[in-house]
């Protein structure tokens, strides 16, 4: 039995292995896996990858083992993502390397490192975890002898670049980022169409798990009550629902069976209005899925509608909370001690981060230096940043 041996089981407008448009550096391919498997292997097996361990999803890793980190809510995407590949016949693999990569460019704590190394960057081309994304698969991740990055196939690398939708055309002020638009010059990832099927589900998979597990992590860490999110369009009937058949629960189990139970809502929604979609427009190759002028892979406008209360509750009682504020407050200002350091004075960076810039340039190119400084600050863990931070601005700790 082969790895290709479950083709006939995929959709018509599924991505498949067979039709892959190979990967930038030609190489053998695996007797055992089909090339997308091969992706996600290669992903998980990174080193980026495992860093997500230690990488703030909301709450900094000190404030406690039970809250999600950046590779747990990706572990719980790339679930959410084949379970709804598998039912709409498109390809699991595929959707679950795109699940899992899909946040491999993040910086430490969270958006707010993001926000931090952003404004940093701001004079050298800017800073996003998407176009960082890109530069760890292809550039930075340097583990093979052939070639830098984990030279992934196309299919999956398009994917991770579109996952939310065309980049192209450009907006007015809108600027492609640095390192998707060099890469572009190398290798066209069709950046003014869709992605394929396989890239949208991974992208409504992460909606799916932050807004159900951040109402689970908030809940539990006390930022919000029940009886406040029981007010919710979507979260209030199905809290009715499950105090009606179990009542007394205690309320570590409502909590769970309320968050289960949203979960299989939104997903039996999308999977619903997905195949009215596909019903409607017919697409008969991945190719005339991702030229089409809308998504296939949605929420129904009434889930849609729905969620709308539900982020703004969690962008007010969760994002901007005090308690996360002042956490977030005190990590930009590391993030930015940090980036400050590392550009006045480099010979402070480590040697082969030093050697590195050398050798592109960087002693007399400030862009240059900046995106290295850049690289190495996003790669860190939160608690690497913290100890960073402490080695070289507290006289009392050593080097």
């Amino acid at each position: 039995m082969t790895a290709d041996c479950f083709h006939d089981r995929l959709a018509p407008y599924a991505c498949n292995p067979a039709d892959t448009r190979g990967r930038l550096v030609a190489e053998p391919e695996s007797p055992t896996r089909s090339c997308f498997q091969r992706d996600r292997d290669r992903i998980v097996h990174s080193g980026a990858f495992r860093r997500l361990k230690h990488k703030t999803q909301v709450f900094v890793y000190h404030e406690g083992d039970y809250y999600r980190t950046r590779l747990t809510h990706s572990l719980e995407v790339a679930q959410i993502a084949r379970s709804i590949s598998r039912t709409l016949s498109l390809n699991e693999d595929l959707a679950e390397a795109v699940a899992l990569a899909h946040d491999l460019g993040h910086t430490p704590f969270g958006h707010a490192g993001e926000d931090a190394l952003n404004a940093c960057m701001e004079p050298f081309g800017g800073f996003a975890h998407n176009d960082q994304t890109l530069r760890i698969l292809t550039r930075l991740e340097r583990r093979y002898a052939e070639f830098d990055g984990l030279n992934l196939t196309w299919e999956a690398l398009e994917g991770v670049v579109k996952h939310n939708g065309p980049l192209l055309p450009l907006l007015p002020g809108f600027r492609l980022p640095t390192t998707i638009a060099a890469f572009q010059d190398d290798w066209d990832l069709e950046l003014h169409t869709n992605p394929g099927a396989e890239a949208q589900v991974a992208a409504l998979a992460d909606d799916i798990a932050y807004n159900n597990h951040d109402i689970d992590d908030g809940l539990r860490a006390g930022l919000f009550t029940v009886e406040e999110v029981a007010e919710l369009p979507l979260v209030g009937p199905i809290i009715r629902e499950v105090c009606d058949r179990y009542p007394g629960l205690e309320r570590s189990r409502l909590i769970h069976e309320t968050v289960r139970r949203m979960i299989n809502a939104m997903v039996v929604d999308l999977v619903t209005e997905t195949r009215r979609r596909l019903a409607e427009h017919q697409p008969g190759s991945a190719a005339e899925l991702r030229a089409l002028p809308l998504a296939m892979v949605s929420f129904s406008d009434g889930m849609l509608e729905a969620q709308g209360p539900l982020r703004a509750f969690l962008r007010q009682r969760m994002y901007r909370h005090y308690r996360v504020n002042r956490e977030m407050s005190k990590c930009k200002r590391v993030v930015r001690d940090l980036f400050q350091l590392f550009m006045d004075e480099p010979n402070t960076l480590p040697t082969e981060w030093q050697h590195d810039i050398a050798r592109h340039g960087g002693d007399g190119d400030l862009a240059v230096r900046a995106r290295h400084v850049a690289d190495y600050i996003a790669g860190m863990t939160d608690r690497y940043a913290l100890a960073e931070h402490d080695r070289l601005f507290d006289l009392h700790v050593k080097t």
